[in-house]
């Protein structure tokens, strides 16, 4: 079964917080036939957008026009502020999680899954400098400051930018097994140990 892979990007995303899971899942899917996944960025309005540091990206599809997500990925980045103020986005999160076999945030993304009520009684992390904004946001939330990423199950999420990559070759190793992530990782250079325990 193809995944559909869905990533949210938005005005000031981290750079590296949706490109690195966007390489992950694309090589996993280059290095598996291109049968395992299908994966596109989505933001709230058609139109290029301006990530951290002024990196423009077309998104492939908005809100109302993407596919429904089977892996959906929320980044972080100073743009995640505003949309903790944007009802609309975070419905569409809601509702998109509720059928997503897998919800996922990267960095302050962690922030978004909070506001959107995603996080209760889950244990989660984020960037080392927001500690504090996601135990406000999620005052049930059980905040694991020392990893580079939790895995609820569904629901997981990384530490800061880099750390994405760790939690996307994660999500790759439980839907493919240990070797396709490996061989995924191995290709794209990186030095991964699939342990939620890694310090970061």
């Amino acid at each position: 079964m193809k995944r559909h892979v869905a990533i949210l990007i938005f005005p000031e995303v981290e750079v590296l917080d949706f490109a690195g899971p966007f390489e992950v899942f694309a090589v996993a899917n280059e290095l598996t036939g291109f049968e395992t996944f299908h994966t596109f960025t989505v933001a709230e309005l058609p139109g290029s957008i301006r990530a951290r540091n002024g990196l423009k990206v077309v998104p492939d599809f908005t809100l109302e026009t993407a596919p429904p997500p089977d892996i959906l990925v929320v980044p972080g980045g100073a743009g995640t502020r505003p949309l903790l103020k944007k009802p609309t986005v975070l419905e569409w999160i809601r509702q998109r999680a509720r059928k997503a076999e897998v919800v996922a945030s990267v960095c302050t993304g962690s922030l978004v899954l909070a506001q959107a009520g995603l996080l209760n009684n889950l244990r989660a992390t984020t960037h080392h400098e927001n500690f504090a904004e996601l135990a406000a946001l999620a005052p049930n939330t059980d905040l694991v400051e020392d990893t580079r990423f939790t895995d609820n199950g569904q629901v997981l999420t990384s530490a800061g930018i880099s750390a994405g990559i760790d939690l996307s070759l994660h999500i790759v190793a439980r839907l493919l097994g240990e070797a396709a992530a490996t061989r995924t990782a191995r290709y794209m250079e990186y030095h991964w140990l699939n342990d939620t325990g890694v310090a970061r």
